[in-house]
């Protein structure tokens, strides 16, 4: 195996920690969609909603560590085409992550529900209340998120083809562990 250009330790510790939060929150959502209107349910939209929160704060600090330490250099053999898709993959994927908990925290102002961060700290509204708003951006919320699971999926496909197939280390370059040499 050729040697590997690694991401920064934080770079790698906020890709993990971000992915953790985010299939929570995924899954979270869809486990919440069936269930009545409950105490418990509620309980669960506001884990939600601090889940959603943190991705966003971690998203603005992987910005950050992404624009003080860039990215290592892809794989020389790649084509451009496969140069443009990763680099189009990646832009899409941070997009999302801001994007999605901004609409979920703009949805849950439209319906006239405060979040309320660790049940300790009130966000402000980011619009006034407004029953339409609310449900066109619970359904954008809703299309950002599959949009997302189908960008991860693609993501982890890449990541493994170029592990399995090319075998040319990309998957080390984010991994928590540097491998063997």
């Amino acid at each position: 195996m050729q040697t590997v250009n690694r991401y920064s330790a934080p770079a790698i510790a906020l890709h993990w920690l971000m992915a953790v939060l985010i299939v929570a929150a995924f899954s979270l959502a869809l486990y919440m969609d069936g269930l009545p209107l409950s105490p418990a349910k509620f309980k669960l939209i506001g884990w939600h909603k601090w889940i959603g929160i943190t991705v966003l704060g971690f998203a603005a600090l992987r910005l950050v560590v992404r624009l003080v330490k860039p990215a290592p250099p892809l794989p020389g053999h790649m084509g451009p085409v496969e140069r443009f898709a990763a680099g189009a993959g990646h832009a899409l994927l941070y997009v999302l992550m801001f994007a999605i908990p901004l609409t979920g925290w703009t949805m849950s102002s439209a319906k006239g529900f405060p979040v309320v961060y660790l049940s300790v700290l009130p966000l402000p509204d980011l619009v006034a209340a407004n029953e339409t708003l609310a449900d066109r951006l619970a359904a954008v919320h809703v299309a950002l998120n599959w949009l997302l699971a189908a960008c991860v999926a693609g993501h982890v496909v890449f990541a493994l083809k170029h592990h399995l197939i090319d075998k040319d280390g990309t998957l080390w370059r984010m991994s928590l562990r540097a491998p063997r040499s």
